[in-house]
């Protein structure tokens, strides 16, 4: 199935950067909703779960619009699931962001500030910063969207907390801050979520989206 044949669900939950997501992956031939109706998330060839803002309002609008179980079906599904920034942080168990905030749990971690590392001086992290990757288990996905991105590669990053996983073995990148070096990117089974923002991050951005809603 070619990308023009493929339906990306963009799950709406009223604080996210859906629009850009949703040009840029229609730049690339894909059909896209944006969308918090779960028969439209389920019926999709691939779901992204954008977002800017908090993690505690996040969690808040997912439970609000009964949506947490629909993310949950969909990644059981085995059907590629990409969390971008926010959406990266909201797949973990928890985040520290404004008091101890509960998570999605799909990915078991934590959400931690850049501000508690002695090292970073600015906050939030902004700007074009590089990638390196990591083997863990590239080797063992579906789909990896990194697998033609060349090592130190650089996106665009915007955000003040990181991830923390508890399982290294699903970190797909890191990259470094400040003297700090932090979690960039996850992979495992079928989902692929990124602190960066690959629909701002130009053609490496752009590839890493087909790649992964098109490399099935």
């Amino acid at each position: 199935m070619s990308a023009k044949n493929k339906k990306i669900a963009i799950i709406d939950y009223q604080m996210s950067n859906m629009f850009s997501v949703d040009n840029a992956l229609k730049l690339l031939g894909f059909q896209t909703e944006i969308t918090s109706d779960k028969s439209v998330i389920m019926s999709a060839d691939g779901v992204v779960l954008p977002g800017v803002g908090a993690f505690k309002e996040a969690m808040h609008q997912l439970k609000k619009l009964n949506l947490i179980k629909p993310i949950h079906d969909f990644i059981e599904s085995g059907k590629p699931f990409m969390g971008i920034c926010l959406g990266l942080q909201l797949l973990f168990t928890e985040s520290e962001e404004f008091g101890k905030t509960p998570g999605l749990d799909i990915i078991k971690g934590k959400v931690e500030a850049l501000s508690n590392q002695k090292s970073v001086q600015r906050v939030p992290h902004v700007g074009w910063n590089n990638i390196s990757k990591q083997n863990s288990n590239r080797k063992s996905v579906k789909i990896d969207p990194l697998r033609d991105v060349k090592d130190g590669s650089y996106l665009y990053f915007v955000h003040s907390f990181y991830v923390n996983p508890a399982e290294k073995d699903v970190v797909s990148t890191t990259t470094e801050y400040d003297g700090f070096s932090f979690c960039s990117s996850v992979l495992r089974d079928n989902i692929f979520a990124c602190q960066f923002h690959p629909e701002k991050s130009g053609p490496v951005g752009f590839k890493i989206l087909k790649d992964f809603f098109d490399g099935n």
